[in-house]
């Protein structure tokens, strides 16, 4: 399905794919995607009824990206959260998510980008694209000096995405019950 692309939407154009806050008609696709196994098995939070994603994206994920937004606007988010969805350029198909956010569970400084690509679309370079788009754009318009990455050890693809897009290895943190490599990207070593 074509998705109605709006001229006052934040966009970053990542060449095949593009990254665009979050709108409510992306609700949906986010509960479908979200539920997918291949994802809800890595991403458990991210699982929800339809009702609870609509309340929410309209609630809360909207609200903070246009927070987001503005803090970035004098170049300093503080602890704001982006989420932008990841989109085919060709068609406008919303096909997943790529966010920046504060990760508590991690040592400061904590904010972490994440992703997470339908089981569709899984495979083609999406996730690692996303990825450097959102990274280009923290390090090129904020104050952002360090980004975070975690993947649980087993999820071999999102390790892999990580490592592409140059983070560089720390060592295993534990969240929860689970053990996550965890990431480090500076901004002085940031090539865009």
């Amino acid at each position: 399905m074509k998705h109605n692309v709006s001229a006052e939407l934040f966009r970053i154009d990542c060449g095949d794919i593009y990254l665009q806050e979050f709108s409510i008609e992306d609700a949906d696709k986010i509960y479908i995607i979200s539920n997918q196994p291949e994802i809800s098995n890595f991403l458990p939070d991210w699982k929800s009824t339809r009702d609870q994603r609509v309340d929410w994206v309209t609630n809360y994920e909207m609200p903070a990206n246009k927070a987001f937004l503005e803090a970035a606007k004098e170049n300093n988010i503080d602890n704001h959260f982006l989420k932008l969805g990841v989109f085919i350029s060709a068609t406008d198909e919303f096909i997943g998510w790529c966010c920046t956010g504060i990760k508590e569970e991690i040592p400061a400084p904590n904010r972490e980008i994440m992703y997470a690509i339908s089981a569709d679309h899984q495979g083609n370079g999406y996730a690692t694209k996303a990825s450097l788009g959102l990274i280009n754009y923290l390090f090129s318009n904020t104050n952002i000096e360090i980004l975070n990455a975690v993947a649980l050890i087993n999820n071999l693809s999102s390790n892999k995405v990580i490592e592409k897009c140059g983070f560089t290895l720390q060592g295993k943190h534990k969240i929860g019950d689970e053990l996550y490599n965890n990431y480090v990207l500076r901004k002085s070593e940031w090539r865009s």
